[in-house]
Formats: C-alpha cells, sequence, structure tokens
C-alpha cells in the first residue's frame, strides 16, 4: 500500500492533469462522402446520434479534443481510486480545497 504523502502526490498530479485536459469534445470525427472530403463530429445524445458538421481545416484540433476526452475519463477514474484509498487511510480531503 502507498503512503498517505504518497498518494496525495498523486492526487496532486492527477487533478493537474484533468486541468491541463479540459477543452474537450466527445465524439468521434468520422468521413462522409465518397465525391468529396468532409468530416463530421458524431456523439450520443439522450441514446440519439447526432452528427456536426466539421470544418476540413479543424479536422486536426477536433480529434485532438476528442482524444482529450478519452485521457479525461481515465484520470477521472484513476483519480476517483486515489481518493477512495485516501479516505480509507482516514485524509480528510476537505482541508485541500477540493470539495
Amino acid at each position: 500500500m502507498a503512503s498517505t504523502y504518497t498518494l496525495m502526490r498523486k492526487r496532486d498530479r492527477l487533478v493537474r492533469q484533468i486541468g491541463d485536459n479540459l477543452d474537450y469534445l466527445i465524439g468521434s470525427v468520422s468521413t462522409k462522402g465518397l465525391r468529396y472530403e468532409a468530416y463530421n463530429l458524431t456523439t450520443k445524445v439522450e441514446g440519439v446520434t447526432k452528427t456536426k458538421h466539421v470544418p476540413k481545416d479543424m479536422v486536426k484540433l477536433v480529434r485532438r479534443m476528442t482524444q482529450r476526452h478519452q485521457r479525461l475519463k481515465t484520470l477521472i477514474k484513476e483519480l476517483g481510486e486515489v481518493n477512495w484509498l485516501l479516505i480509507r487511510e482516514g485524509v480528510d480531503l476537505r482541508d485541500y480545497g477540493t470539495v
């Protein structure tokens, strides 16, 4: 089991990484049409697939932002696990200003 100090350092790192990835988009980039190059951002909203046009010159940025969403999901899951370990150790996370 990691020490409380080690867990707090990991928690601080995760919080910083989450903050660094907050410019994100949910969905995936896909192409449409065979006759010309065009792109969409596809997402699910209340179980219904929604598609939005992505300008060709913004595709790289949109892909990077959707990758950030995937990274955020991983970071948030990991932060939840660290928070749980800290709570088990008796650390009152309210003392750290984020709860």
